[in-house]
Formats: C-alpha cells, structure tokens, sequence
C-alpha cells in the first residue's frame, strides 16, 4: 500500500512534469532553443533526488522524509521558476532565498545521514555527539553549496544560461547566504531544547 506522502510526491513531480513537457513544446515551436535546453536540464534534475534516495536506501542510509518533495520544490523554483520564468532578473532576492534555504536544509540533509552513519559510544556525551553531528552537517552543507555553484558556471556554459549573474561577486554572496543559512541551522539544531528522560 501506498503512503499518502508519497502520492503527494509523485503527483507533485508529474504535475512539474506537465509544465515542463508543456514548456518544451512551447519553446520547440517558437523555436526558443534556450528554453528548451533549460526544460530539458530541468526534467533530469528531476529525477535526480529519487536516484539519491534509492542508493540510499541500498546503502541504509537514512534520508529525512521529505527529502524528494524539498528537493524536487527546490528544482522547480530553482529551474523552471529562476531560468525559464526569469524569477532571478525579475526579483534580485530569488537567488539568495532558494540558496539560504538550500544552505538550512542541506544542515537537515547531512545531520540524518551522520546521525545514520555514526553510532554514538558509551563513553561520548550526548552534548559532545550532536556537536560532531552538527559540525558535519555544516560541512556537508557548505560543501553541498559550493557544488551548486559548479552546477551554475557549467549550465551558463553548456546551456547559455544566466545563473551567474554578477561572476565571482553573485558566487561569493550566494556561498555567503549558504554559509549564514547553515551556521543559523546548526545553532538552532546545537541548542534545541532536550527531550526531557521520565
């Protein structure tokens, strides 16, 4: 049986499809080539966080559950909403939320991991396992960023596109956003309130 979370996924991801299928032809008959580059780079990105979580699975790693919906969200506002729509020239913050968000969540991203990697030892205080934990994290989340900007200079390249808009000051500012995103994620994750033991 199918959970209702997962429906949502997948409906959420075929309707993302539509309009990008819709796109594509739009563009193919306005001859629009650029375009269709980008619809064509957005329907791979799709499936990407499906593969992600597959080989995960595999692996036994574990993976917050939302992973699929956030991701695929995030490359329809980053995409098609950003690219193809423009969001990133008609708003000057567009670029800097979706890297913030994508800094804070990939926080989330790699604390599920550690946490389903490491085990913690008996003789390692709790305080002491959640630094490490959070401390990973971050630095998936920074590293995880500094990919997003590799993934932006090689699209502008390959697909004309106009990620990058102000060369090496849009880059810093975004690693910056990502930087501040997850430092914040990490101190609110460090100093949560702790489930009281009865």
């Amino acid at each position: 049986m199918i959970h209702y979370g997962k429906l949502s996924i997948i409906a959420i991801t075929i309707l993302f499809a539509i309009i990008l299928l819709v796109t594509a032809m739009v563009s193919i008959a306005s001859g629009e080539w650029k375009n269709l580059s980008l619809t064509l780079l957005a329907s791979v990105c799709l499936i990407i966080p499906f593969i992600i979580r597959h080989f995960a699975n595999l692996k036994n790693l574990v993976l917050p559950a939302r992973f699929e919906l956030t991701t695929i969200i995030l490359i329809f506002m980053a995409q098609y909403l950003g690219e193809i729509k423009n969001f990133y020239l008609m708003f000057w913050w567009w670029d800097l939320l979706l890297h913030a968000i994508f800094g804070s969540y990939a926080v989330i991203i790699g604390r599920y991991l550690i946490g389903g990697i490491f085990n913690k030892k008996e003789e390692i205080s709790e305080q002491r396992f959640e630094f490490f934990k959070i401390a990973v994290a971050f630095s998936v989340s920074i590293t995880l960023g500094a990919f997003w900007e590799m993934f932006e200079f090689v699209g502008d390249y390959l697909f004309k596109a106009t990620m990058v808009k102000g060369g090496l000051e849009d880059t810093a500012t975004d690693l910056l956003i990502t930087i501040l995103a997850a430092f914040i994620t990490s101190l609110r994750y460090y100093y949560r309130p702790k489930p009281a033991v009865l």
